[in-house]
């Protein structure tokens, strides 16, 4: 008997889900036909690549697509784009399409992402969009900013609201095409490090040549003649040709706001780790929640490695397979480069007022060294800040700034928290050691080691 799978979302976490599906069946002798509905008109792209093709450092949009319409269509998915659903019938099993086309199925997979928030004030009054201004997280918006900065010309100035990942990625992107750059956020430059850490990345910033404002509370962009011309927070304003809004993201589950389905309170679906909801019904990738597995509770953290992963597990299970999605522990990494300054910015596991929350009695400690043996040319600075449990001497967190090849560290960290390590295993276990790429006593081990003899 035929089993008919309809996924909602056609990127990351949809077209994983659909193609484990299909094997895994294969391999179980079970018949699926799968569709795949989405309301755009791309499929399988990398949007963590989008502002480094803003750059120049990727030949174009098409280089970023991992798999085409017409491939995943030969691999026996039935994908339909621009195809927007607007009403989920879950009594009924079947979904229905802003065409007024319905589809039915009998298990239903969401993966409809994350798109940017825009907040009111960047809006028109009618509710348009500002020409100017706008996000940047799809294909789409990547288009758009091409167009934008070959209008507004080298020399002109541009405003970038919020300072984590996008935010210090298109300043970087902006100084490579000669624009004029403020960052303004209203905490901190990557808050989601440690007060000390993210004052590393704001100075490079600032010493590179972008103007960084700190606790801006934005109250409006300021329009001149229709176009606008500046931004305006509280106590200040700054002239500007263009505005990124890089302000975060929103799941995108709003048509099932009266489904009754566990959501958390980011508008997040709530999966088990096979990825099912309810009865029929499954979740992956960017409009879920994930569980943290160090404070054992629920975040919405949208990440793609979070989207593959989870939406494999999801199509393995509905292939009849077992895999499980086991939560994050929030590990990511980016850079900036610009104005002679370069940092690596990578961080893994609790913050330390999270690890508070989370019942632990943290210990943090930040420890200075170099990517390489002092005496080679290749050895820049690195900053290295670990946190560890008093009690258990568990490995809590980790988080890294500096130089070239310093970023990559972070997965040695991720894979001792990963297995619930403690400080010491992270101090003492076996890592390679060549001059060109390390001291002789690895950093990070260093680091590790120092908060251990704390404790």
């Amino acid at each position: 008997m035929t089993e008919r799978i309809v996924i909602i979302g056609a990127d990351a976490a949809g077209m994983s889900a659909a193609h484990q599906a299909l094997r895994t069946a294969e391999r179980n002798g079970r018949d699926l036909q799968v569709t795949v509905l989405d309301k755009g008109r791309y499929t399988s792209y990398s949007a963590c690549g989008i502002p480094y093709w803003m750059a120049g450092d990727v030949p174009s949009g098409d280089a970023l697509v991992g798999r085409t319409p017409a491939e995943h269509r030969e691999a026996g998915i039935d994908l339909r784009l621009e195809s927007e659903v607007t009403v989920v019938d879950l009594a009924g099993r079947q979904v229905k399409l802003a065409d007024g086309q319905t589809v039915a199925y009998d298990e239903l997979v969401v993966a409809t992402g994350a798109p940017a928030a825009i907040p009111p004030w960047a809006q028109a009054e009618d509710g348009t969009a500002y020409d100017r201004v706008g996000p940047v997280k799809t294909l789409e918006d990547g288009e758009a900013w091409l167009g934008r900065f070959a209008r507004a010309g080298e020399g002109a100035h541009l405003v970038i609201i919020g300072g984590n990942y996008i935010g210090v990625e298109m300043a970087e992107i902006a100084l490579k095409r000669g624009l004029g750059v403020t960052v303004l956020t209203r905490s901190r430059v990557m808050s989601l490090l440690e007060p000390e850490m993210s004052e590393r990345v704001a100075l490079a910033m600032t010493e590179a040549g972008v103007e960084v404002i700190l606790d801006a509370e934005i109250t409006g962009l300021r329009v001149c003649d229709g176009v606008v011309c500046g931004v305006e927070w509280e106590g200040g304003g700054r002239d500007c040709d263009l505005v990124v809004l890089a302000v975060g993201v929103e799941p995108a589950t709003g048509f099932l706001a009266d489904s009754g389905l566990p959501m958390g309170p980011s508008g997040g679906l709530r999966a088990e780790p096979t990825g099912r909801v309810a009865d029929g019904v499954w979740a992956a990738g960017d409009c879920c929640e994930v569980r943290r597995r160090l404070a054992g509770d629920w975040a919405f953290l949208p990440l793609g490695t979070h989207a593959n992963k989870a939406g494999r597990a999801l199509g393995d299970n509905l292939g009849g397979g077992s895999l499980t999605f086991d939560g994050v522990l929030e590990t990511s990494i980016t850079r900036f480069e610009g104005g002679g300054q370069y940092v690596e910015i990578a961080r893994t596991g609790l913050s330390i007022d999270d690890a508070r929350g989370a019942g632990f009695d943290p210990v943090s400690l930040l420890t200075q060294g170099s990517t390489a043996s002092g005496y080679m040319v290749e050895a820049e600075p690195m900053d290295i800040l670990v946190t560890a449990d008093r009690g258990s001497r568990r490995l809590l967190g980790v988080q890294i700034v500096g130089g070239h090849g310093s970023g990559k560290r972070i997965d040695t960290a991720a894979a001792v928290l990963w297995h619930e390590g403690t400080v010491d295993d992270l101090a003492w276990m076996d890592l390679s050691y060549s001059p060109p790429f390390s001291t002789a006593w690895e950093v990070l081990q260093v680091a590790a080691r120092r908060v251990a003899e704390q404790i």
